[in-house]
């Protein structure tokens, strides 16, 4: 791509030029994802209320990142389209997705499910494009893993970022990265699809990528915020909640606990599944703590009996670092009889908590619909932040 002139492109006049900022965090989770659009059609409905006028979430958002499930959203939203748009893809796609081949059934070592199916809806949505592309109409953020480097990729269209260009010794430049691969090694969830293979350097073994939720940033919120901030990036964004705005959704949150009187695991596979699982809600919870704390704003429910929903916690600089927003459903049925009206059984339940259901997708819809009519004020967007910063 020839160079452009500065702010020429939509990309860069959302991340270079000076001005309040805002970013849009999508969190990973599989077919719940179509809880996280039921939450993105409420903003849009009520940011084209206030504007008098459809607007476009590519508009109002300066950086939107997202793991797994949320890169493609992501993607798809920094492209232009809708969150109805994309509410399709877990209505229609999700049941050709996650069809499980009978050939594969009972094969231990084969992923669960065939990748191509994916690659073809990715594709659908992303198409031929690559980091670079100039129709990629905002600053957009995508979370993996790398296996045979045992490190977390953050890769963005930030073109300040520093391996956008090609680098000595043949490394290929983030800039080339086709964007269907780098959302589909997002969405490469072990166990479930086979991972990802990118090249990363001219004439040698490409780079193993699985799914950014198996990294501490299933919730993406904390490296957004330090590609803003952090100087390396380049970008610099200015802090505090009057000039940066963050707007962060889940999936469902759910505590997983171990029913009582059933028997913990007795083999030592089986005690490190628990635990690796129990490191990733732990690194979830961790990160949506300090989120809260920084911002001085309050959870939508307790973290712990020990902190309660941080409502009372003055942010550790005296000042919100930035303004923010969690918007999510807890995945417990006293609470969603509760809060929402919906009753569901512990089958239900079960279901609901997964990531591989499609027949889970409508009712995970009906969740998203009613929290986010719950939850989602005008006044958290009306004059940018309105309040942005204090506590719900």
């Amino acid at each position: 791509m020839a160079e452009s002139t500065p702010f020429e492109l939509p990309r860069d006049r959302h991340l270079l030029a000076p001005g309040r900022k805002r970013i849009l965090s999508l969190d990973g989770g599989g077919v719940r994802g179509v809880l996280s659009v039921a939450f993105l059609e409420r903003i849009e409905a009520l940011l084209a209320e206030d504007a008098g006028r459809p607007v476009r979430l590519c508009d109002h958002f300066d950086l939107i990142g997202g793991t797994s499930t949320g890169a493609l959203i992501a993607a798809g939203l920094a492209l232009g389209l809708s969150a109805q748009d994309l509410r399709g893809f877990y209505v229609e796609a999700a049941p050709r997705i996650f069809r499980q081949s009978r050939l594969r059934m009972f094969g231990v070592l084969e992923p669960r499910f065939d990748a191509r199916p994916l690659e073809a809806e990715i594709h659908r949505v992303v198409g031929g494009r690559h980091l670079d592309s100039a129709d990629i109409q905002t600053g957009l953020a995508i979370i993996s893993k790398r296996m045979d480097t045992n490190s977390t990729w953050v890769l963005s269209n930030n073109p300040r970022a520093p391996y956008w260009e090609d680098q000595p010794g043949g490394a290929i430049g983030n800039r080339h990265f086709p964007l269907a691969a780098v959302v589909r090694a997002s969405t490469a969830a072990p166990h479930y699809f086979a991972p990802e293979l990118i090249q990363i350097v001219a004439g040698e073994r490409p780079g193993l990528f699985v799914d950014g939720g198996v990294t501490p940033y299933k919730n993406p919120t904390l490296p957004l915020l330090m590609q803003a901030l952090m100087a390396p990036h380049g970008l610099n964004w200015q802090a505090g909640a009057d000039h940066l705005q963050i707007i962060s959704i889940g999936t469902g949150d759910r505590r997983e606990r171990m029913p009582p009187g059933k028997a913990p695991p007795r083999t030592s596979a089986g005690v490190a599944l628990q635990a690796l699982v129990g490191a990733l809600s732990d690194s979830s919870v961790a990160s949506l703590t300090l989120l809260h704390w920084l911002s001085g704003t309050r959870a939508l429910w307790p973290v712990n009996s020990e902190i309660g929903d941080l409502g009372t916690v003055v942010p550790p600089f005296g000042q919100p670092l930035f303004g923010f927003r969690r918007y999510d459903a807890h995945l417990e049925a006293d609470w969603l009889s509760e809060e929402l009206g919906i009753r569901v059984d512990a089958r239900e339940l079960k279901a609901l908590a997964r990531l591989d259901q499609p027949a889970a997708v409508p009712r995970l819809y009906e969740i998203g619909q009613k929290a986010a009519a719950k939850f989602i004020r005008a006044e958290d967007f009306r004059a940018d932040t309105s309040g942005c910063g204090a506590p719900a």
